[in-house]
Order: C-alpha cells, then sequence, then structure tokens
C-alpha cells in the first residue's frame, strides 16, 4: 500500500524543519494528537543533516476490526526514526521507518521538505507492507489508512502549531 501526500506550510523550510527539531514543539504536537507516554529517544540535528527517534504510544485512528485485533491494539507502542539530509538551501530530504511492536508490518518512506524563506510544501511517500499469510493485505490497508488519518492529524497540528 503506498500513500502520496502534499503538505503546505505558510513557513520557511529552515523555520518548519526547526519545529521538527523542536523538543517543546514534539512533546506539544504529541499531547494535541493524543500520543502518551511520549520519549525522545534521539534528537539532532546540524547544518547539513539530522536524526529524530520518537517513541510513543499511539491510538489507532478507527476501531480495529475483529480479525486484526492479534496484530494491533487499541494503544500501541511506536517508534519512528527519521534522518534528515540537506539537499541545499531550499530542500531537505528525510528517510523514516514506523515500527508498531507486535505487528508484523513495514512501514518506511520519504519526505522532501522544499521551498523558499516564506512557504514549503513537504512531500510525503508511505509505504505499508505486511507478509502475514491471508491476512497481509488486509492489515496493510488498516495500517495505511490509519497511517493517513494520523499523518493529517498531525499535520493539522504542526500548522497550528507553526
Amino acid at each position: 500500500m503506498e500513500l502520496n501526500l502534499k503538505h503546505p506550510y505558510e513557513a520557511g523550510v529552515d523555520h518548519v524543519l526547526e519545529r521538527f527539531f523542536s523538543e517543546s514543539h514534539i512533546i506539544e504536537k504529541n499531547e494535541k494528537i493524543g500520543s502518551r507516554n511520549v520519549q525522545l529517544a534521539e534528537l539532532r540535528k546540524d547544518d547539513v543533516s539530522g536524526k529524530l527517534v520518537i517513541e510513543r504510544e499511539m491510538m489507532a485512528s478507527a476501531p480495529v476490526p475483529g480479525v486484526l485485533t492479534g496484530f494491533h491494539r487499541e494503544w500501541n507502542r511506536v517508534r519512528q526514526e527519521e534522518h534528515w539530509f540537506r539537499k541545499d538551501d531550499d530542500e531537505w530530504h528525510c528517510e523514516f521507518r514506523v515500527k508498531i511492536d507486535g505487528v508484523p508490518a513495514k512501514i518506511k518512506g520519504e519526505m522532501r521538505l522544499q521551498g523558499n524563506g516564506n512557504r514549503c510544501i513537504n512531500y510525503v511517500n508511505l509505504s505499508v507492507r505486511c507478509d502475514v499469510p491471508l491476512l497481509g493485505k488486509k492489515v496493510a490497508r488498516f495500517l495505511a489508512d490509519d497511517s493517513h488519518a494520523k499523518i493529517e492529524r498531525e499535520y493539522e497540528v504542526i500548522r497550528q502549531l507553526l
């Protein structure tokens, strides 16, 4: 399952990226989206690269179908790892992975934050794959839909906090 999203911001690349790496912003954003037990396992950034690792508990955005309850619960421990690299003055790229404890799926993707000093767009590409026989496509579809809802909610909160 693939997702391709486009998130415009009324702020420049440097400002948005600074917020992405701000500990207080990360904590406030996670409180507003309803995460609990948020921990920043790693947070570092310099002029050309950055790494962010967030561990948190998150609820599913919709009721988990009965057939999937063995894999996905109401609250799940999630680890998100982001590796950012500066492309040029107006563009940063990110490769990320998301691991949900107990869920046999691979969630990974890329982001491209591109713009200028006044505005920018974050292009998000996400891929979800689950190789469990018979249930893999259902698990992947649920996770893709759940991820889409969470990404959009997070985007709205980020816009409010900018």
